[in-house]
Order: C-alpha cells, then sequence, then structure tokens
C-alpha cells in the first residue's frame, strides 16, 4: 500500500471519542439545556431584586443608558452567576473590521492585603472596556500610535458562558468605538440602523392606521453552509491552511453530478459532529432548527430559526466559533471559505430578511384583511424601491475575495441584483401598475386593480435559487452573502436603505391621504408609482443565462463582477446621502471601511499569490521532476513527452506568476490600484500556474504527488 493510500485509511477511521452524551428524557424541564449558559431575561428576573429587574427592562425598553447604581446591580448579579458557573474571567467581545470577533480577558479576583484575593465586577467594568485599538484596521479614523478605544456593553445582545476544557469565560457581547467615539466595529452601525428603521416604519405604520406599535424590528434568519475535511489532509494543504482555499486541484472523477449527496444521510461521524456543535450552541441561546448535506459532497448546512437582526448576528459570529472548535474534536476542520474547492460548490449564507412589530406582525407576511394588504404592499413595495435605487451598494455590501470564485457559479446567483417575487406577487403588481386584470391566479384570490384590497396568498409562487434578493413567502431571502461573512455589514445596509425608502414612500401616502383618499385608494397610488419606476428589478428568469446578462445591461442594471468592481459603492453619493441622513456611518466612517475592504482584498489576494508560487516551486515542481525520471528510466518516451511539455509550462508560468507578486514600481501600495492589480495581474497569473500543475496531477505518479486530492478530501470521513 502506498502512503498515500495509507493516509487515506487513516483518516477513514473514526470511533466515537468517549465523549458521546447519553439520550436524556427531553420531557423533563431539568434536561432542557437551551439558554442554561446565557444571561437571559429569565436569568436576570431570578437574581435580580424585582425594583432592579423592572428598571432594567425599562431601561432596555426605552433604549436609555444605565445609570451607575443600576448597571453596579446587574453587574453583581452577573459576576455571582458567572463565579457560580466557573468562570475566572470576563471578556467583552466585539467585532472589529477583521470579520471576525476579538477578546481580551480580565479575571474577576484581585489580591488582597492580607494574600488572599476577593472577586469584584463593577457597573464600570461592566459597561465600557478599554481595549488596545492601535492594531485593529481603521481605515485612517486612528493613526497606529493612537491606540485607545472603547467596547461599551450591548444590553439588548445577551451575556453568555463560553466553556473550555480548563474552566469558564464570561462573555459580554459590546460595541468597539475610537476615543473620538467613531464606529470602529460591526454592531455600531447594525443598532443605528435598526433604530433608523424602527423610526421610518412606526411613522409609515401611523398613516397606515397602526396606532399601537411603539417599535420594529428586522429579524434575520441566516443558513451556514460549510465544508468538512478530515484534518489530516488539512495539515498537508499549505494553501487550505493559509487561505482557507485549496489553490491547486484537479477535478475528481465523480463530483456532486449525481445529485446524491444533497439531503442525504448524514455520515455518522460528521453527524456526532453536529449534534455536538448543535449541543453547545443551543446552550448558548442560539435557535439551531435545521441540519442537512448540502449539495457538495463533504459540505453540509445549519440553520437557526429567526432572531432580532442584533443578536442574530452575534449568534451568527458564535456560531461560526462553535462549528471550528467542535470539529477538531472529531479530527475534521469546519472549513467556511466561500470556494475552498474550485469547481465544485461553494459556501454561501442565506440571509433570511424581514420586518416586525412588537406587538408580533410580520410586515412581510400577506395579511388576511385588506387593511394588513395595504401595509404589506406599502412595505414591500418599500423594499423593492430600495434594492433598485441601491443595487451596487448591496453588491459590494457582500464583497470579498473568497465571493469572487463564487457569484455568478451554479451554486449561487450571480453578481448581477435583482428580485424574485414569484408568479402570483408578480402578477398582483403587474396588475396594480396597469389597472387592468384582477390580479387573480388559479390558487389565490386577489383584486388589487380595484380601490379595495382583498387577501394575498402566503407564498408567492415557486422559488428561484438563481436569484439574489428572493421573496419566499413571509421574508426577503437575501443569498448573496458568503459563508464566513459577518452578518452585520448587509443588515446595515438593508435596514438603512429600506427606512430611506419607507420615508420617502410615506412622504407620498401622506400627501394621497391629505388628498381625500382612502388607505385603499392611497396605497394604490403610491405603490403604482413606485413599482413602475422600479420594475426593471423584478426578474423570475434564469439568473445564470447569458440571456439575463444582456438583459440585465439593457434594463440599466449593475454588474460588478469582482471586489473591486464593487467597493467603490461604499462610498458613493447615493450611499453616503442615505447613510449620513440616517446617523448610521458618517463619510469617514464609510471611507474608513472602503479603505480597510480594499487593503483586505489584496493582502488576501497577495498571500494566495505567495502561496501558490512556493507551493509550485518546492512541492509540485519536484514531484513532477521525480516523475520524470521515473518515466525515463522505464523508457515511457510519449509519457515522458506530454509529461516533458507539462513540467516546462509549469515551470514558466511559476517565474512568471514569482515576477507578478514583485509589485512594479509605480504601483500604490495600498488603495484600489494595488486591488486591481492582484486581481488582473497576481490572481490571474495564478490561475494559469493551477491551470497546468492540475492537469499535471491527473498523470503523476500518485507515490509523488505531495496534495492531498479533491476525491479524498471531500469523499473520506
Amino acid at each position: 500500500m502506498t502512503a498515500i493510500r495509507q493516509k487515506n485509511v487513516t483518516a477513514a477511521q473514526w470511533t466515537a471519542n468517549g465523549s458521546a452524551v447519553e439520550p436524556t428524557d427531553l420531557t423533563k424541564e431539568e434536561n432542557v439545556v437551551f439558554g442554561s449558559n446565557v444571561f437571559s431575561i429569565k436569568t436576570q428576573k431570578e437574581r435580580l431584586p424585582a425594583d432592579v429587574f423592572d428598571r432594567l427592562q425599562g431601561t432596555l425598553e426605552k433604549g436609555e443608558a444605565l445609570d451607575t447604581e443600576l448597571a453596579d446591580a446587574v453587574a453583581e448579579a452577573m459576576k455571582d452567576w458567572a463565579l457560580e458557573n466557573g468562570a475566572t474571567h470576563y471578556t467583552h467581545v466585539f467585532q472589529p473590521l477583521t470579520g471576525l470577533t476579538a477578546e481580551k480577558h480580565d479575571s474577576f479576583f484581585r489580591p488582597t492585603s492580607d494574600g488572599g484575593s476577593i472577586a469584584k465586577f463593577k457597573g464600570g467594568e461592566l459597561i465600557q472596556g478599554e481595549p488596545d485599538a492601535s492594531s485593529f484596521p481603521t481605515g485612517g479614523i486612528r493613526a497606529t500610535f493612537e491606540a485607545r478605544g472603547y467596547t461599551a456593553w450591548d444590553p439588548t445582545s445577551p451575556a453568555f458562558l463560553l466553556e473550555n476544557p480548563n474552566g469558564t469565560l464570561l462573555c459580554i457581547p459590546t460595541a468597539f468605538a475610537s476615543w473620538t467615539g467613531e464606529a470602529l466595529d460591526a454592531k455600531i452601525p447594525l443598532l443605528r440602523s435598526m433604530d433608523a428603521l424602527s423610526i421610518s416604519a412606526v411613522k409609515a405604520l401611523k398613516l397606515l392606521g397602526d396606532e399601537e406599535t411603539v417599535r420594529v424590528f428586522t429579524t434575520v434568519g441566516p443558513e451556514q453552509e460549510y465544508f468538512l475535511v478530515d484534518e489530516q489532509y488539512y495539515y498537508e494543504r499549505p494553501d487550505l491552511v493559509t487561505t482557507g482555499r485549496t489553490l491547486f486541484g484537479a477535478q475528481p472523477p465523480k463530483g456532486h453530478e449525481l445529485d446524491d449527496h444533497y439531503f442525504g444521510s448524514i455520515p455518522e461521524r460528521v453527524l456526532a459532529c453536529m449534534m455536538d456543535t448543535e449541543r453547545e450552541l443551543v446552550k448558548l441561546g442560539v435557535p439551531v432548527k435545521t441540519r442537512h448535506n448540502e449539495v457538495a459532497p463533504g459540505q453540509y448546512e445549519i440553520a437557526p430559526i429567526y432572531e432580532n437582526s442584533n443578536v442574530g448576528s452575534d449568534h451568527q459570529q458564535l456560531t461560526m466559533q462553535i462549528m471550528q472548535n467542535i470539529a477538531r474534536n472529531y479530527g475534521l476542520i469546519c472549513l467556511l471559505h466561500e470556494k475552498p474547492f474550485a469547481g465544485v460548490n461553494g459556501s454561501g449564507k442565506h440571509n433570511n430578511w424581514s420586518m416586525g412589530t412588537d406587538g408580533g406582525h410580520n410586515l412581510m407576511d400577506p395579511g388576511d384583511t385588506p387593511a394588513e394588504n395595504a401595509s404589506f404592499l406599502f412595505f414591500c413595495t418599500a423594499v423593492i424601491q430600495a434594492v433598485n435605487k441601491h443595487q451596487g451598494l448591496l453588491r459590494a455590501s457582500v464583497a470579498n475575495i473568497g465571493q469572487d470564485h463564487r457569484l455568478g457559479a451554479n451554486e449561487a446567483p450571480p453578481a448581477i441584483i435583482s428580485i424574485f417575487l414569484g408568479a402570483e406577487l408578480d402578477k398582483a403588481f403587474e396588475s396594480i401598475l396597469s389597472g387592468e386584470g384582477d390580479g387573480k391566479t388559479e390558487e389565490a384570490v386577489l383584486g388589487l386593480g380595484t380601490p379595495v384590497l382583498p387577501p394575498l396568498p402566503l407564498d408567492g409562487g415557486d422559488r428561484n435559487r438563481t436569484s439574489p434578493f428572493a421573496f419566499t413567502g413571509n421574508k426577503f431571502e437575501f443569498r448573496a452573502l458568503g459563508s464566513s461573512m459577518s452578518l452585520a455589514f448587509p443588515n446595515t445596509v438593508l435596514n438603512t436603505i429600506v427606512a430611506e425608502a419607507i420615508d420617502e414612500l410615506a412622504d407620498k401616502l401622506k400627501a394621497e391621504l391629505d388628498s381625500g383618499k382612502d388607505i385603499g385608494e392611497a396605497v394604490g397610488e403610491v405603490v403604482k408609482e413606485s413599482y413602475g419606476a422600479n420594475r426593471q428589478i423584478i426578474f423570475g428568469g434564469d439568473g445564470y443565462s447569458e440571456e439575463w446578462h444582456a438583459e440585465a445591461e439593457s434594463r440599466g442594471l449593475k454588474n460588478l463582477r469582482t471586489t473591486p468592481d464593487a467597493l467603490p459603492e461604499v462610498i458613493s453619493d447615493s450611499t453616503v446621502a442615505a447613510f449620513e441622513n440616517y446617523n448610521v456611518l458618517s463619510r469617514r466612517e464609510l471611507e474608513a471601511r472602503f479603505e480597510v475592504w480594499v487593503e483586505q482584498y489584496a493582502m488576501n489576494a497577495n498571500i494566495e499569490a505567495e502561496t501558490a508560487a512556493t507551493i509550485a516551486r518546492t512541492q509540485i515542481i519536484p514531484a513532477v521532476a521525480k516523475h520524470l525520471i521515473l518515466l525515463d528510466d522505464a523508457d515511457a518516451d510519449l509519457l515522458e513527452k506530454e509529461s516533458r511539455g507539462l513540467f516546462d509550462q509549469l515551470v514558466d508560468k511559476t517565474l512568471a506568476l514569482e515576477d507578478a507578486n514583485q509589485y512594479p514600481d509605480g504601483i500604490e501600495e495600498e488603495g484600489l490600484e494595488l486591488a486591481v492589480y492582484a486581481r488582473d495581474k497576481q490572481l490571474a497569473a495564478m490561475h494559469e500556474v493551477r491551470e497546468v500543475a492540475d492537469k499535471l496531477e491527473r498523470i503523476v505518479s500518485d507515490n509523488y504527488w505531495p496534495l492531498p486530492k479533491y476525491s479524498e478530501m471531500m469523499f473520506i470521513k
């Protein structure tokens, strides 16, 4: 047996690792662990004096700051709860512009004069921390020598306990701002955008006759896709370790063309890992609901039910962390890169977004009464208008180097933003626009051509998996997010642009009502005008087809294929106007994010290109050289000639890649110009090296080929 085959046998061997959990009776309350590691409202009520608890909830409902006395009481209760569960340290968890979370741990215990120690945790420590901000990306907001930054407790996202084999840590979700008060993180803009949308939506609801709603929330339910590979293969692939994706790899004889993996039986080892992951997430209050095999071999999905956008975003960051941690316990590595295997379906994170009132009404849910339908049509139209006006910004919100390999491929929507409404809603809106027909389908009762708005169907039609932004019954599914991405900025964008559209439509609705029209007539006029002006964004066909690309161009829709194409939309005039008007991000804060993301793209591209050149030079070229000696010794002239030709090409392409990795004179060391150079020169040269190397993988002796192959990594579990 060859060394490679022996590794495959080793990777395939797995037995339960001793941490298996015996089945328990889940009808007994003491065995239900959901939220057991969360300082939830239930826990707060149990541990805080009644008056303190009431004051805390009242403060949170009003969105006010905690006074010192109240903060001290909460901190004391939180500390006692954490200590009772084995926590020695606490941390403010925040989300800097790295796309990841960050934390600095501080001990509860302090030395005393008698040589002992005492546990202390005051309200000031709960509310505010001061991490060193100098080494986090700021896009120029702070100079490197200006280190001060602040973390501020976000009481709307509950604190939780993170368990480790050697102890427990109290984690406090926080925002992160500079000394000058500018946002250095993903959370602050998201919270601001949620407030902005709530204010706009409540104002519109009053015009629609709703005097009860005080606050409107946006919700998210992200569907997280990921790959699992055996850790032995992972650590034999420098490209996976360094970049998160394979920079070399020929297509295996069998991929996912048989459609036999999707929703198939989950392998025992993988299912055990999933169950362990879900157990930890449930303890942390993450409402995970769905798990299944995805389309590609070795690809899977986990999905929660809907939560407040802020909490859902925090939970999604936590989910990715827990998934990666638990996988290691099973000898697996969780890959969150958008395209870890070229030519194979990549991984996204479908962002199911909606709006709901504090009374529990989903504004994206077609109702049973004319009033509810008027409300639905108004808010649905606002979303259509927002997406059309800011289509470029929405594309930019999901841009990163991994996405450039995924968007537009067969498993992901195209880079062209469009909206799928479904046949029934399409007909309803077209009926309103034309003023003709009754808007009926065989399975729906719609009479939207009249001033009276009767019930609409719950489901707007069949799903369209090629649509980047699809209405799916009572929500919009923004399908273009990448697997590794934070939810925060895409949802910040959605909230802000929809708030702007709601206000614009509300002004028109008020004018119609002031003219004497009733609600049905007024909404009909507003919807007709807005839909007519924005219907070019509606598309229900095949988003992959070349015909759609041509049609989209004729409609005036943007096709921002790569990250350097898309990111300038973050600082466009329309973006700045909307974000500044709603106090979500200032021009300076937007420009900072643009600079950070452009730099990250160029740096990641350079890391990939340098890694590819190193692997080609030090692993693949020597392996092919050994193979040529083998063929020469065997007098296999035809095979040697074939291999020699590819070998020479590989050497030439590798040298060209190494040249591309040396930035020429005149290229800026940062900014969009460098990102464009990285895309057009470094990544292009790297692709040419890969093309030749992947051909060689198919003909070089298994004994010599240095990298685990797709057929091993994706199929052996």
